[in-house]
């Protein structure tokens, strides 16, 4: 007996296919995805591995061990499949790409366009398409293509990411009437607004910073002859941007120090790292100083006002902002050409 077409039975809605029974974050997340492009927000999905099925399906992801955009199918459990965002996307992330990052790659941009309510070809859609990646994407393929974060015996075991949040929504073993559906469509809600979420920071958070931050080493040297000083004049997230943003204006001498206000109202100098999250300065706050604070501090460095220097050098205080600035400057007078 001839099946009647799944579109038809559908009501010619678009169709996203994936695989039945249990399912993982990739999975989850490549369909919360495609759902918020126009094509698709009204698509239903379905959960299956019949390839007939399948192939009534208008795209297919994380089944049917093939991997081919102009037939928009996404699968990444083949032998032969060892595509990255470095091989078939131009970004510099090595790790092998599940379904959601395959969806990502090929569709990213006008899904963050979307969420973002900008063009695709916006130049902040391109920052914050990298950012959600890095951020976000990148762990998810990670941890179902089973890469290590690192080398050698865990110290201790993480259950709360987002990959183990959907496992856990995963039918239990000894459940009475398992119901994997509910489930599913339970870590899509989940999975989405987290997706969303981690965008709108971008859009609303971290984009602002940048903007900051740009602003500040441009006029660098209006603060300091030496052009190795910023002033941060909001409170804002400075190190992820300066790295970039240096080589964006092809900086030659490295940024040292970034100077700013504290919740209080009180004026701190801190050293740029040598990389963002990195606890080794490129200029150290002068080492006699370090661990002083108040008077003996003022009395030591000649500069009136300050408040403290930590003892490992990375940052200190001073009632001023020129008291801060002197701070800097001092260093970079008694330090090494």
């Amino acid at each position: 007996m001839a099946t009647e077409p799944l579109t038809k039975k559908l009501n010619c809605h678009k169709i996203i296919g994936t695989h039945n029974g249990t399912f993982h974050c990739d999975e989850v997340l490549a369909c919360s995805m495609l759902k918020l492009l126009p094509i698709y927000s009204n698509a239903k999905i379905v959960r299956t591995r019949d390839e007939n099925i399948l192939k009534s399906c208008d795209i297919v992801v994380d089944v049917g061990g093939t991997y081919d955009p102009s037939l928009n199918r996404f699968d990444h459990h083949q032998r032969s499949f060892s595509g990255t965002m470095s091989s078939l996307g131009g970004l510099k992330y090595d790790i092998k790409l599940s379904s959601a990052g395959l969806i990502y790659l090929h569709y990213g941009k006008d899904i963050i366009a979307q969420v973002m309510k900008l063009v695709e070809d916006d130049d902040m859609v391109e920052l914050v398409y990298t950012k959600v990646y890095e951020s976000f994407i990148q762990e998810i393929d990670a941890i179902d293509n089973g890469i290590n974060q690192y080398d050698g015996e865990p110290r201790y075991s993480i259950s709360t990411n987002i990959s183990a949040r959907v496992s856990s929504l995963n039918p239990k073993w000894n459940e009475k009437n398992p119901d994997s559906e509910a489930g599913f469509f339970k870590a899509m809600k989940m999975v989405e607004n987290e997706f969303i979420e981690t965008v709108t920071y971008f859009k609303d958070v971290w984009l602002p910073a940048r903007t900051i931050v740009e602003k500040a080493i441009v006029k660098r040297h209006e603060l300091d002859a030496s052009g190795e000083v910023i002033y941060i004049d909001e409170g804002c997230p400075w190190k992820d941007h300066l790295f970039d943003l240096e080589n964006k204006h092809n900086i030659c001498v490295p940024i040292k120090f970034a100077i700013f206000t504290d919740q209080n109202g009180k004026w701190r100098v801190q050293c740029v790292p040598i990389a963002t999250k990195s606890f080794e300065n490129r200029l150290s706050l002068l080492e006699e100083w370090r661990g002083l604070r108040d008077e003996e501090l003022c009395r030591v460095s000649g500069i009136p006002e300050c408040i403290f220097v930590h003892a490992s050098g990375f940052i200190g205080g001073n009632e001023t902002k020129e008291g801060a600035l002197e701070m800097a400057r001092a260093t970079l007078r008694q330090s090494p050409p």
